[in-house]
């Protein structure tokens, strides 16, 4: 795929979207990967404007664009190989920027926000089986020649399964979370905090890696350490999940984020309802919590129906 030219953009507009972006960091505590993919995508959209419109488009000239500029660029977009999946999640940030800054210069942004969305078909989440995820766990610790290594990556997967947490929240925990308790209390996603409880079997699991870590701890230190002492990169537990599924012969999609698909799945399974499992996981949106269970029609019903009996 071919980047797309990229004119001069306007001093206006470069500053336009700088504010934005620290807006997005100050108020809706968005993550610097969400910023860092919102740079990107508006990045691109204003310099095939400043093209598109023949000069450097400034604030005044985006308060100006129309459906049928709109139309260019995702024409433009989908030329150079953009796939609709990518390009819906640029028009989506398009749209984000122009919400916030058409509130700020006083202008209708009804062209931009009433452009449509690129269809796609979208990817729902592969869980393990249950047999699958505890063979993981079993191979988890064979994958590295260091003891202490063993430990601490069959105690990240084990938090990711056994408490449904994100990658990124397990290893931010620091030293002062452990020994865990009977409840952890979790950051996630908008700065929201939630309470995960915490089965014996991940306790142990940390605790086990703890006793046999080679690096000091303090406090505000990482509770996973890398084999340097610096903290512990997601980088390094997708490599881990890539080996054991090569070992085991899972398929591409058995990585670290479907062993949380897992632990929703398994625990809808099992009689958990969709509102706890919303809680759980830190999902503002019910239909979120839908989207990481994989179970069949049939229990999904069985599910409602338990959830929302006929009088």
């Amino acid at each position: 795929m071919t980047s797309p030219n990229r004119l001069q953009i306007a001093p206006g507009a470069r500053d336009a979207l700088e504010q934005f972006l620290e807006h997005k960091r100050a108020l809706d505590a968005a993550s610097e990967n969400t910023i860092k993919a919102y740079q990107a995508d508006l990045s691109g959209y204003l310099a095939f404007m400043a093209n598109h419109l023949g000069g450097e488009a400034g604030r005044g000239a985006l308060a100006r664009v129309s459906i049928s500029d709109m139309r260019a660029w995702m024409a433009s977009e989908r030329a150079r190989g953009v796939a609709a999946r990518s390009l819906a999640r640029a028009l989506s940030a398009v749209k984000s920027f122009y919400v916030w800054l058409s509130e700020q210069d006083a202008f209708d942004a009804t062209a931009v926000l009433s452009t449509r969305s690129p269809k796609f078909a979208k990817k729902l989440p592969r869980p393990l089986s249950p047999d699958a995820a505890k063979a993981v766990q079993e191979a988890t610790p064979l994958q590295s020649r260091h003891d202490w290594v063993g430990a601490r990556d069959t105690a990240v997967i084990t938090l990711l399964y056994g408490c449904g947490l994100r990658i990124s929240e397990a290893l931010g925990l620091t030293a002062s979370d452990a020994p865990l308790g009977d409840v952890l209390r979790i950051t996630g996603k908008g700065n929201k905090e939630r309470l995960v409880p915490v089965l014996p079997v991940a306790r142990e699991a940390v605790e086990a890696y703890r006793k046999i870590c080679p690096h000091p701890e303090t406090p505000e230190a990482p509770l996973f350490r890398g084999v340097r002492g610096g903290a512990l990169g997601a980088r390094q537990v997708q490599k881990l999940m890539q080996q054991v599924r090569l070992q085991l012969g899972l398929p591409a999609t058995a990585t670290p984020h479907a062993l949380r698909h897992s632990f929703a799945t398994h625990l809808l399974a099992s009689g958990g309802d969709l509102r706890t499992i919303q809680e759980l996981l830190g999902h503002s949106s019910l239909s979120t919590t839908q989207g990481y269970t994989a179970l069949d029609t049939s229990r999904l019903l069985e599910v409602y129906k338990a959830a929302h009996p006929r009088a």
